[in-house]
């Protein structure tokens, strides 16, 4: 898969895209990552790339021609034409079922805004997509790409080695992820929970999925509206009491 990135600070993508997980996968050519600068196509030799607003307010506003140019002469670099993401608060949140859309997409173009965002003729005329990676604001659409980056790259085969890497992570099948321990199994006082330590999967995986379950309903049971729960799960889900360790840090805290 490819990724474009159309950037005023290809710098600050050094980091992040250059360690771990997504090093390997650049380095056995499953994921191909590119970064443009957005001055390249600014038309005045100050290289500008942003105005005031007609009508007046505060700030800059990115302008449309760089824009344009931009994404129009990356679209000739690589077959076939890239779907062209904004990354705006506006936009879709950016969740596990818009991850696997856009994994299934060969090539991304992503569009890191600035300022006061963008003029309104690039969402309208030039844009695919528009996704928010969360209800607040940011300085830039660096980090949202970064991020948006990191989630869709895992989802490409190979990425993460182990076929079964995925299977059960937050958020798959609209539920949170069960508890994870490893050794020791005693650490200052606290034990494992036995049925880890039991040796029998059948109850492990038992456990796992209930914990996923009373986890969901604790601290995010809003997903639990859209999780595919048999009528068994739902039925023992009303009856079933929350232990202390499903709640969040600061429920815990509240209670204490």
């Amino acid at each position: 898969m490819r990724f474009e990135v159309l950037t005023l600070f290809p710098e600050m993508f050094s980091g992040p895209l250059d360690q771990s997980i997504l090093k390997r996968a650049q380095d056995a050519d499953l994921v191909e990552i590119a970064l443009h600068q957005l001055r390249d196509w600014a038309t005045d030799k100050h290289q500008t790339v942003d105005d005031y607003p007609f009508g007046g307010g505060p700030g800059m506003v990115m302008k449309p021609d760089p824009l344009f140019g931009a994404v129009e002469a990356i679209q000739l670099l690589a077959e076939p034409p890239a779907e062209v993401v904004l990354l705006t608060p506006q936009g879709r949140r950016l969740d596990t079922a818009l991850v696997h859309e856009l994994a299934a997409a060969p090539r991304l173009l992503l569009i890191c805004g600035r300022y006061e965002g963008v003029d309104e003729r690039v969402r309208e005329h030039l844009v695919d997509r528009e996704v928010s990676v969360g209800d607040v604001v940011v300085s830039g659409g660096e980090l949202p790409a970064m991020l948006l980056i990191d989630a869709v790259a895992r989802r490409i085969p190979g990425v993460l080695g182990a076929d079964d890497a995925l299977r059960e992570e937050s958020f798959d099948e609209q539920l949170l992820e069960y508890p994870q321990y490893t050794r020791p199994a005693e650490f200052r006082g606290w034990s494992v929970p036995e049925v880890l330590v039991s040796g029998h999967h059948a109850n492990v995986a038992t456990w796992r999925r209930q914990q996923r379950l009373l986890r969901t309903r604790a601290r995010r049971p809003d997903l639990l509206e859209r999780a595919d729960l048999s009528d068994e799960e739902r039925r023992w889900l009303e009856s079933a009491p929350t232990p202390r360790d499903a709640l969040d840090a600061d429920e815990r805290r509240r209670l204490d």
